[in-house]
This record gives structure tokens, C-alpha cells and sequence, in this order.
């Protein structure tokens, strides 16, 4: 229990534009939806073995709280997690989390947030899916040198995508700015027809992300990056900018 709410906060809350989270468990899977406040990325993610005792629909707010008891000391070794059921409508549900540290004498409880009041917050989450043109794996290398490119165009809130010569290229500002660019990606197969935008910090922060990375991208205007962290693989979808 404890490393799949240590999974979940790391890639959710640690980012600073996921406030909150919605589980959809069964007894055969365990889902996770979440969406930025500006609708910047949407995320969609499935575990790779089912939560015990999660079963239902509710969503997890006030993530940083969450964080705080997972991070507590007094929780460090030999602490309970438990999940707290209570009946609603003839069914039962899960409602929070039971904190107890080793000895006993030190306890917290987390919240969830029901059904309804999550569904109406994300009710907007819901990605129908694109035809990827193109798929790879970024390298670490990549991925630091998109770190240094974003450091020197700081004053630049998104950065442009296009693909020339077989090669995926990112270039930040324009001819009327301190403008800068470099091949993210060698040889990939797929041709982008159009030059969408897309947010720095936002993708910074994902591709920061601990576990396996591959990204794809669609001309139709949308970029997705998966992480599969060993726990869950999220998928993380970003919605191009105009230029």
C-alpha cells in the first residue's frame, strides 16, 4: 500500500499541477485519472496489480497532506496503512486512510473525496485517443538537453515541434527573440505537417519522472508521454498551443 501511495503522489502532486486524483478500482484493475487546473496535461494511469481494499470510485484531494504522512518519520518502518470502508446507499466504499505508526501511539486520517464532487471536477479528463505519427524513446541525453535549452530561453512558456530531414526537432522563441534549437531526436519515422507549441515546465517536470520513458506524438495537435514506473504506467497527454 505504502509504495503505491509514494508511486501515485510521485508522479501526480510532485509535478505542483496535479492538485488532486481520481481512482476507479475494481477487483481485476486499479485506474487513476488527473487533470492540470488549466488542462495543460491530462493523465490517465493503470497499476500493474490491483490495490486491495480500493475498490469503488472516489478521489484523493489535498495531495500535499497525503504526502506529509507518507514522508512522516513516526511512519517510517513498521507503520499500518489501512483503508476505511464505510456503507453508503446499501454499498461499502472506501472513505479514507488510517495512519498508525509501529507503537501505536501516533495516528493520522486522510480523506477521500466522494464520488459525485470527483466526477464533477474531472468530469472534463476523458481523452478519446489520436493516431501517433510518431513513437521512441528519449534518451538521457535528450532529455538534458532539453534542460539546457529551457534554461537558456527561460523567459520562453512553450517551446515549438516539428520534424525535418528524419529528424524530431525543438526550438524555443522566433525570429524576433533570442531563439534557439536542436535535434531532440534522431531518425524517427513519422513526418509532422504541422508546428504545434507546447508547455516547458510541464514537460520538463514529466520527463523528470523516475521509470521507463516513450513519447509519442500526433500532427493532429497532441503529445503523450508514458512512464511506466514499475507500480502503474502513467500516461501523461498534452494538448498542443497554437504557435
Amino acid at each position: 500500500m505504502k509504495d503505491f501511495l509514494q508511486d501515485l503522489v510521485a508522479h501526480t502532486h510532485s509535478m505542483g499541477f496535479l492538485p488532486l486524483v481520481k481512482v476507479s478500482a475494481t477487483d481485476k484493475e486499479t485506474s487513476i485519472e488527473s487533470m492540470a487546473e488549466d488542462r495543460s496535461v491530462i493523465v490517465n494511469a493503470k497499476t500493474h496489480k490491483v490495490i486491495d481494499n480500493f475498490e469503488g470510485t472516489f478521489g484523493m484531494p489535498n495531495l500535499n497532506k497525503l504526502d506529509l504522512h507518507l514522508k512522516c518519520p513516526e511512519y517510517k518502518e513498521n507503520a499500518k496503512i489501512s483503508v476505511v470502508k464505510q456503507q453508503r446507499n446499501g454499498e461499502e466504499i472506501p472513505t479514507g486512510l488510517h495512519f498508525v505508526n509501529a507503537a501505536g501511539d501516533f495516528e493520522n486520517d486522510y480523506r477521500f473525496m466522494n464520488q459525485d464532487i470527483i466526477n464533477e471536477r474531472l468530469k472534463s479528463v476523458k481523452f478519446k485517443g489520436a493516431k501517433w505519427d510518431i513513437e521512441f524513446q528519449p534518451s538521457v541525453a535528450s532529455i538534458q538537453r532539453l534542460k539546457f535549452q529551457a534554461q537558456a530561453h527561460s523567459e520562453e512558456s512553450v517551446f515549438q515541434v516539428s520534424t525535418k530531414d528524419d529528424n524530431l526537432v525543438f526550438s524555443f522563441g522566433d525570429a524576433s527573440t533570442h531563439a534557439g534549437s536542436f535535434i531532440f531526436q534522431h531518425g524517427v519515422t513519422g513526418k509532422l505537417k504541422q508546428t504545434w507549441s507546447w508547455p516547458v515546465v510541464q514537460m520538463m517536470s514529466i520527463l523528470n519522472l523516475a521509470g521507463d520513458i516513450t513519447m509519442r506524438i500526433a500532427d493532429a495537435g497532441a503529445l503523450q508521454i508514458t512512464v511506466d514506473s514499475g507500480i502503474a504506467e502513467y500516461n501523461y497527454i498534452l494538448p498542443a498551443q497554437s504557435k
